[in-house]
């Protein structure tokens, strides 16, 4: 096997272990450490230790330690947040959700680093053009990497499943499910009363495994950047400064169409924030058990993927205001739904139905918003994708800090709210953009010609 393609693999694999472990925990914080809104909140600390981290850590770290160490160490972070779950408090999961976040940007960093490197390097003595070798390499890491949110979630069911007492909810205990949710009722998660501490243990212990063999797996077989290219890419860091890189990223909201991205951007936060923090807890477990939570998340994150893939295959066809507008109605239509019903265990179906339709309109959230800031701010990608950064994680960080303190149907209309004032203030943006380009040639401008991914490095 080529040398270059094995580091892939080895990276690719290594973030689907990891990844397994820390995407089925994090579905379950909400349901799984529900105790004065614990779960939630350390997501948001999470999420807002991101944001910090992405400003300036990325650099730092992989000019000192190279990106196979910055990976490792990284992923150690997660490791300790599995930890701080054994013995969940706010004296232990707040600190790890901080270790977490801190460690969370400099991995997706080292790791599209890394990529990058091994792509040219490849390309360079293949002869062959970089970019379509980079392309080639992440869509690999990719294709590996989507099913973690598979896997994941799948353990969590099938051991959480083995629970003796099985959740029976009364008909009373269900007036407190939905929308309308008994706030105050804060053992309102019924599947989670029931869980034994061996089930819980159990299943902490086979993520923490999964994320300590990510980590010998990474310190193992993967093989340190060359000298020569890892100072290549050295001075490639250190040629912006933090202080420049910093306010290159507040510089870029003077773009008109930037600002008016902002509510689209943050509302890609704020709908994955209420499906993995809200309807996990108040329509899945409240009705059914923390058991079932895994195979809702499946559903999610199988639909998803393939819409991806789909959506970036098909919008050189139907352009992006199509898609956006099916995502928009899509989600309208659920957020209306989940308003109205009241859920019950003999409505089986209708649990997966919402997730399906929450991970096609997800797909087209993150397919197309990706590739519009890549086409309306080509020469300034690197500002434009840390606002995308920056306002995406703050809008995780407000879903998740208001969940334990409104009521589901609240954040229902919180969620329609901003998800109309995006559409509004997207459609201002195409506006924009058709008018400045009525007068350019056709053939210098390339509407949907934009490469689609699921994710941008982080």
């Amino acid at each position: 096997m080529e040398r270059n393609l094995k580091n892939v693999l080895v990276i690719s694999f290594g973030f689907l272990l990891l990844f397994t472990a820390y995407g089925g925990l994090q579905s379950l914080q909400s349901s799984l450490n529900s105790e004065e809104g614990l779960g939630v909140t350390s997501l948001s600390v999470l999420y807002a230790a991101l944001i910090l981290s992405s400003m300036f850590l990325p650099p730092i770290l992989i000019k000192k330690l190279g990106c196979k160490w910055t990976i490792a160490i990284s992923m150690c972070c997660y490791i300790a947040f599995s930890l701080g779950n054994f013995y969940a408090s706010w004296y232990t999961l707040i600190p790890t959700s901080v270790i977490l976040g801190l460690g969370g940007a400099p991995l997706w960093s080292a790791k599209c680093t890394y990529l990058t490197i091994a792509g040219t390097s490849y390309a360079e003595k293949a002869g062959k053009n970089a970019k379509d070798i980079i392309n080639q390499y992440f869509g690999v890491f990719f294709l590996v990497f989507q099913s973690s949110g598979i896997w994941g979630n799948l353990i969590s069911s099938l051991i959480l499943s083995q629970s003796s007492t099985k959740a029976n909810v009364s008909e009373e205990d269900l007036v407190c499910c939905g929308a309308y949710n008994c706030l105050t009722d804060t053992s309102n998660t019924t599947g989670t009363a029931k869980l034994s501490n061996s089930l819980i243990y159990t299943l902490l212990g086979v993520y923490t495994a999964s994320g300590v063999l990510a980590v010998l797996l990474v310190i193992i077989f993967l093989d340190q950047i060359k000298s020569d290219q890892a100072e290549t890419e050295k001075e490639n860091l250190e040629a912006p400064s933090f202080w420049s890189t910093f306010l290159a990223t507040f510089r870029h909201l003077k773009d008109k169409r930037q600002c008016l991205l902002i509510p689209l951007t943050m509302y890609s936060g704020f709908e994955q924030g209420f499906l993995s923090g809200d309807y996990t807890k108040v329509y899945v477990t409240c009705a059914l058990g923390i058991q079932y939570i895994g195979y809702m998340m499946i559903c999610f994150a199988a639909v998803n993927s393939l819409c991806s893939l789909l959506f970036g295959k098909i919008s050189q066809f139907t352009g992006r205001k199509l898609l956006f507008a099916l995502a928009a109605v899509t989600n309208t239509a659920c957020i209306i739904a989940l308003l109205l019903w009241h859920p019950h265990p003999k409505q089986l179906a209708v649990f997966f139905v919402f997730p399906a339709l929450w991970g096609l309109s997800d797909a087209v959230w993150q397919t197309q918003t990706n590739g519009l800031y890549g086409f309306l701010f080509e020469k300034h990608k690197e500002a434009a994708f840390a606002n995308y950064r920056l306002w995406e994680s703050l809008g995780f960080v407000i879903a998740f800090g208001y969940s334990t303190k409104l009521q589901a149907y609240i954040k229902l209309y919180i969620l329609l709210s901003v998800l109309v004032l995006s559409m509004v203030t997207y459609g201002a943006v195409e506006y924009l953009e058709a008018k400045s380009s009525s007068g350019t040639p056709p053939a210098t401008k390339k509407e949907n010609g934009v490469p689609q991914s699921r994710e941008t490095c982080m």
